[in-house]
């Protein structure tokens, strides 16, 4: 039905011109769908939480927490998670920052925001960082910074 999944972005875009509940619908189909492009994804997650960002929460959630998707679009979706539904944005950052796969910027990134978010979590996910050799040092110094502003009962 649709040639590629810019296509299918450009159908929701039209469907939520004229149905915004069916353009949300749309929207959630594609930023949950694993075999949909990373961005393409990220896009839908966008304009899903323009027309209903109680439903973009489940969406960005999906996104930031599969390991398939690339480090900088998983941080951008809990990003946009953590502007719909900061409490819900704590165990995206938290999966983002105590994964070693993810680059080291993105795994600070990740600890940061979770700072803002749910600063009484944020502790384990900034010492993960801090304790791990094959994380460079400025980024273990910072994520050890970040843990001490936290404080004791992080």
């Amino acid at each position: 039905m649709y040639e590629d999944d810019e296509s299918r972005l450009d159908a929701a875009e039209q469907l939520a011109e004229h149905d915004p509940r069916g353009g949300a619908g749309a929207f959630s189909a594609i930023a949950r769908d694993g075999s949909a492009g990373d961005e393409v994804r990220l896009s839908a997650a966008e304009q899903l939480a323009v027309l209903d960002p109680g439903s973009a929460a489940p969406a960005c959630l999906a996104i930031a927490s599969d390991r398939n998707v690339g480090d900088e679009v998983r941080l951008s979706a809990a990003e946009q998670l953590a502007a719909v539904d900061p409490r819900s944005a704590a165990p995206a950052c938290l999966a983002i920052a105590r994964d070693g796969s993810v680059g080291d910027e993105v795994r600070l990134s990740a600890a940061e925001q979770l700072a803002a978010v749910a600063p009484g979590v944020a502790g384990p996910a900034c010492l993960a960082i801090a304790c791990d050799g094959s994380v460079g040092d400025e980024v273990r110094l910072a994520a050890a910074e970040q843990l001490a502003v936290l404080g004791p009962s992080a």
